[in-house]
């Protein structure tokens, strides 16, 4: 019984460290394991009751995710930091790419799907990997990101 809430502890720990939702899912299937080992429950009881546990938080959190609507995390502006700042593209080459200075470094950037290649001011529409999305223009939402 002490063995499920130990390492229910441990993963409560480490979701603290990680802030993920999955690893708090996992360490409550746990503990459900623990309280079956504490209701003399057998050993394939406690395991089931911390998979049923941790499979009904798994499926309600994937059923919130998707009532929220996500945003893809590399255009989240609430999560990435460049999204909304400005850049200026001298010219683009035939296949809609550019370097760019930006923060204190050149950044590769290519212009977003359907946009004009046309140079001069551009925002930062997102971010993939270590290539910069950009629209022509300023960013819509709020012109206090500059």
């Amino acid at each position: 019984m002490w063995f499920w809430f130990g390492v229910a502890a441990l993963f409560l720990l480490l979701e603290m460290a990680t802030g993920t939702f999955y690893l708090l899912l996992v360490a409550l299937g746990l503990a459900a394991s623990g309280t079956a080992a504490y209701a003399g429950l057998s050993l394939v009881w406690q395991i089931i009751s911390g998979l049923a546990v941790s499979l009904v938080g798994l499926v309600a959190l994937h059923r919130y995710r998707q009532s929220k609507g996500q945003v893809p995390t590399q255009s989240n502006p609430n999560v990435v930091q460049d999204i909304g700042r400005s850049v200026i593209v001298d010219a683009w080459d035939e296949n809609g790419q550019v370097r760019v200075f930006y923060r204190g470094a050149n950044w590769s950037a290519r212009i977003d799907a359907g946009q004009p290649a046309q140079p001069g001011e551009h925002y930062i529409q997102a971010v993939q990997g270590l290539t910069l999305i950009l629209r022509p223009g300023r960013y819509p939402a709020s012109d206090t990101r500059h």
